[in-house]
């Protein structure tokens, strides 16, 4: 895969732009976990991390929020450098030190209290398709350390890995991916 794309953009309109807080990715308490099953014998779980990104979040209309999420596609651990080694190889990524993963929202539908669904688009290995998130916002409140606004999110999807070219194996090796993100962001200085 040449460049993964997984931005979550929740993008505020101009007329509410007012409203929304502009919160910056907190890298170090970010990460995506994903997991597949292996031959039917094992679930296979690695992570992504090394997060950069925006919230422009609007609590008093979470639909209008958007975020925007990259991080690199070497940052894959998945506990056993051959198996990284091979998930970076032409099979899969084939991915150089400069690909990327993103996501970038385009509609937030609220489900709930601290629910939503955000729909975005999702690339990696140059093909990009639509996916939606099913997303908790966790809590939103003065970090007891940085002193600042802070908010924490989790979000779930399954995606097919041969929709961004990385069918190698399927269906031995499941072609349905799960997928969970949790993120935490500080109000931008």
């Amino acid at each position: 895969m040449k460049s993964i794309l997984l931005a979550a953009a929740l993008t505020a309109t101009s007329s509410v732009a007012l409203a929304a807080e502009r919160y910056t990715l907190d890298a170090s308490h970010s990460q995506v976990v994903f997991s597949y099953d292996h031959l039917g014998f094992s679930t296979t779980f690695g992570m992504f991390s090394g997060f950069e990104g925006e919230i422009m979040f609007d609590q008093d209309d979470p639909s209008a929020s958007s975020v925007t999420v990259s991080m690199p596609t070497k940052s894959m651990f998945t506990g056993w450098e051959k198996r990284e080694g091979h998930f970076m190889s032409d099979d899969f990524f084939g991915a150089t030190d400069a690909d990327v993963i993103t996501f970038a929202s385009t509609s937030i539908e609220v489900t709930g209290e601290d629910t939503a669904m955000i729909t975005g688009d999702l690339t990696m290995n140059d093909v990009t398709k639509s996916v939606v998130l099913d997303a908790q916002l966790n809590q939103v409140g003065t970090h007891p350390q940085a002193g600042k606004a802070w908010a924490g999110f989790d979000a779930t999807t399954t995606l097919l890995r041969s929709d961004f070219g990385l069918g190698a194996f399927a269906p031995f090796v499941s072609d349905e991916v799960s997928v969970q993100i949790s993120v935490e962001a500080g109000i931008a200085d």
